[in-house]
């Protein structure tokens, strides 16, 4: 079993402000350096940042040996103490990331020590990193053999180390990312389908004029899903985009339940706007495609085909990418260099990724997206757009 020590730190320039934590993980009998890691969380509270640190430093020692021992050491006087159990935790982000940290490793192999701000420099450089560069940092470091350690503080990179470091999501970009010369940053728009209703496995057209129906028991387990990928991103997934910092969805109830579950991992409040509810199926509501062709003879298949073509007494597709176009230019007005998560629909993001590509609306029902699957778009305040991500499942 490996003894191992974890020093973590976090930061927020406004507290709440641009945030960022860091975290490092040393041999304890030589005080090798084996891991490093950084990662900008948006806009966030000194607190929130401190415990992601914690939460990313403890992930790694796990890597390393998920049967260590492992001493925590932080500047944070209530971290430490909170982690220790002899401080109550009454703020529901600091408690939702306490308990992501406290299930990391058995509480019997973890300890926690508070130590001056002089002795936690390392942590404290890599979440200032974080900050500025508002990037990410994963290094890992190879065990050095004896007679190769350095002292403690220095880190050891001996040939045959890996060094995938992400100094910087200016620096590198996702896969498939638009050829450009310069290091203007986009919006990020992660678009999550909500997750299984009744009326998804019957078939059934759910629209948004009416606000139901919730989540069948599959569909929350499909939302806690979306909320761990939407916690990744930043991290161990996309690393070179900046972590969400705000979460928006649609009004209707299977939405809201998703992304209330996406918001209690992410320690997002949920706001609600309209521009994403998805079609109003009109007359249509409730009913299998037997039923609608039954009783509207070739009407289903021409509003499939023909995007101008509304459902009656609703919307036709473009209908919905009207609105959608304009819910993602407000997303945009409020700024770029950030993420944010969309709680919506299927009719919403396939809309979404056509207006996105500038493809034909006639096309835009041929993309397929799962429930509570994950599509990315990006959006440059110059009007490039890409799209990054199309119908990805979240349990994986």
């Amino acid at each position: 079993m490996t003894d191992l020590v974890v020093e973590a730190d976090g930061g927020s320039r406004g507290n709440p402000g641009p945030a960022g934590w860091g975290a490092v993980v040393r041999d304890a009998a030589t005080g090798a350096l084996l891991a490093e890691r950084a990662g900008y969380l948006g806009v966030a509270s000194n607190n929130v940042a401190e415990y992601s640190g914690l939460v990313a430093g403890l992930e790694a020692a796990r890597a390393i040996d998920p049967e260590a021992r492992v001493e925590v050491r932080m500047d944070s006087k209530l971290v430490v103490e909170q982690m220790s159990g002899r401080w109550q935790i009454k703020h529901a982000d600091m408690k939702r990331l306490a308990a992501v940290a406290a299930a990391v490793l058995p509480a019997d192999r973890v300890t926690y020590t508070w130590v001056p701000r002089a002795q936690n420099g390392a942590a404290d450089a890599l979440a200032n990193e974080a900050m500025s560069s508002r990037g990410g940092v994963v290094r890992d470091h190879d065990v050095p053999a004896p007679g190769d350690v350095t002292g403690p503080g220095d880190a050891v990179q001996p040939a045959g180390g890996t060094d995938v470091t992400r100094a910087s999501h200016r620096a590198r970009r996702p896969s498939g990312a638009a050829m450009r010369f310069d290091d203007e940053e986009p919006l990020t728009v992660v678009l999550v389908r909500h997750g299984e209703t009744p009326m998804t496995t019957s078939k059934a057209y759910s629209g948004s004029s009416v606000p139901g129906p919730p989540l069948t028991s599959t569909g929350r387990i499909q939302a806690a899903q979306a909320a761990d990928l939407a916690f990744r991103i930043g991290r161990d997934l996309w690393p070179d985009v900046p972590h969400p910092s705000e979460l928006v969805a649609s009004p209707m109830v299977r939405t809201q339940e998703t992304a209330g579950a996406v918001g209690r991992r992410l320690g997002l409040p949920v706001h609600v706007d309209e521009a994403f509810a998805e079609c109003d199926f009109g007359a249509w509501e409730g009913l299998v495609a037997d039923e609608i062709e039954e009783r509207w003879p070739g009407d289903l298949k021409r509003w499939h085909v023909d995007a101008a073509f509304p459902a009656p007494g609703g919307e036709s597709i473009e209908d919905v990418g009207a609105r959608v176009r304009a819910g993602l230019e407000r997303l945009l007005v409020g700024g770029v260099d950030r993420t944010v998560v969309v709680v919506c629909h299927s009719v919403v993001i396939r809309a979404a990724i056509g207006v996105v590509l500038g493809a034909p609306s006639s096309v835009w029902a041929s993309v397929r997206v799962g429930p509570a699957s994950v599509s990315i778009v990006r959006l440059w305040a110059d009007g490039e757009r890409e799209v990054a991500v199309v119908g990805m499942p979240t349990d994986l």
